[in-house]
């Protein structure tokens, strides 16, 4: 399975992204072959090996041909429109380019669903309806380029999988058409409200996230935090325009993790907890189960002063995340919670009817490779034991006698 891990160390942006892409290897010629597609004229677009900080990375820039002296760099856009000349354009114009290309089905969905995110972002931001918002800056060829050619490069070095760290911004104002106005500008802010996006303000006095940016990793990442286990190949770096007093470039690493047999990556969440009535922790077991908890369970632990206490450990998917930590935070005591990433192997798995003497009763049947198991529902089970006043075991023999 090929990966990879965007290094948001000093920020994201649309021309850093595309920059550390290329910087791993994608083929120039046939980015250009498909960035041609597109349809669009009235630019060029530089493609350079530069030292920064004496490190080697690639810097890329759109240039415009009515205005050989703009070039689109990091920091450079807002979505609020600086007022380069150009027209702006709404979600729909932009989304009729992408559509009427010859680009190939996942370039096309992809770079529409990042246009989307930044559209309901601005829409929220200025209070006005999707249809209304004219994208200025993002809306012009550069950040078309930056958000097509990113897709582009994703296609074509064949990613089956996508993670990023938190991302890095810094502090203070920006100058932008609409004034000055705080980093992180509204839209990055309003794409990091109840993403679950990890945020991460250092002393730099300046915006190192903008929205295209944001906008790609948001609709690209699979999940953000450390690095996952796996074996490096290539590293990318893509320059930042702006001098931010360190090392200003996106590092992607690119790599291979072994193939998952229907594996799958989790969230675990630890809590300890010493001064809550027992029943209340029954209730909490149910309501996160409720809440699509894959597994909850108590571990009776000792804390200080030898008290005994409950360890409540929830795993769960990361689009669940949030509604779980919600919850314990809520319904019980702790005052925080531990939270780790862990990959695990499934089974495949699904469930049949068997038809028994006493009546049917549905069986999880589970396979693995060469390995195969199945195992009776128990409320099944006990439900006809009830019913037929048999002994419980005596309906599960029944269900075994019959194989699978």
């Amino acid at each position: 399975m090929r990966v990879l891990y965007f290094d948001c160390f000093s920020g994201i942006s649309g021309d850093m992204v595309l920059g550390a892409l290329m910087d791993l290897g994608v083929d120039e010629e046939a980015f250009r072959r498909e960035l041609a597609k597109l349809n669009l004229s009235g630019y060029s677009v530089v493609i350079e090996k530069k030292l920064k900080n004496s490190i080697s990375v690639t810097d890329v820039n759109v240039i415009l041909e009515e205005n050989h002296n703009h070039s689109h760099g990091h920091g450079n856009e807002h979505g609020h429109g600086h007022g380069h000349g150009h027209d702006a354009r709404n979600l729909n114009d932009i989304e009729k380019i992408i559509d009427s290309s010859d680009l190939n089905s996942n370039v096309k969905q992809f770079s529409k669903k990042v246009f989307r995110e930044i559209a309901k972002a601005e829409a929220k931001v200025h209070n006005k309806p999707v249809e209304e918002i004219h994208f200025h800056e993002v809306g012009a060829i550069d950040s078309i380029v930056d958000i097509v050619g990113a897709a582009i490069c994703i296609d074509l070095l064949k990613i089956d999988r996508v993670y990023s760290s938190p991302l890095h911004d810094g502090k203070g104002f920006v100058d932008c058409q609409h004034g000055r106005l705080p980093v992180p500008v509204p839209a990055v802010l309003e794409m990091l409200a109840e993403s679950n996006i990890p945020y991460i303000v250092e002393d730099v006095n300046t915006e190192m996230v903008t929205p295209t940016g944001i906008g790609i990793i948001k609709c690209l990442a699979g999940g953000f935090g450390n690095m996952p286990v796996m074996s490096v190949e290539r590293v990318g770096y893509g320059a930042g325009k702006r001098d931010t007093g360190r090392f200003n470039a996106l590092r992607c690493i690119m790599g291979t993790m072994a193939e998952e047999v229907n594996g799958d990556r989790v969230i675990v969440l630890n809590t300890n907890i010493d001064d809550m009535n027992p029943e209340i922790l029954g209730f909490v077991l149910d309501k996160l189960f409720e809440a699509g908890a894959l597994d909850v369970y108590y571990t009776p632990v000792y804390m200080k002063k030898n008290r005994p206490a409950v360890e409540l450990t929830v795993l769960c998917s990361e689009d669940k995340e949030q509604t779980v930590v919600d919850i314990i935070l809520k319904e019980t005591t702790t005052l925080g919670i531990r939270r780790t990433f862990a990959e695990r192997y499934k089974m495949d798995r699904e469930i049949v009817k068997v038809s028994t003497r006493y009546g049917d009763v549905k069986v999880k049947v589970s396979k693995f490779g060469e390995f195969k198991k199945f195992a009776p529902e128990y409320e099944d089970c006990r439900e006809i034991a009830l019913n037929k006043n048999v002994p419980l075991w005596e309906v599960y023999n029944e269900v075994y006698k019959k194989g699978i």
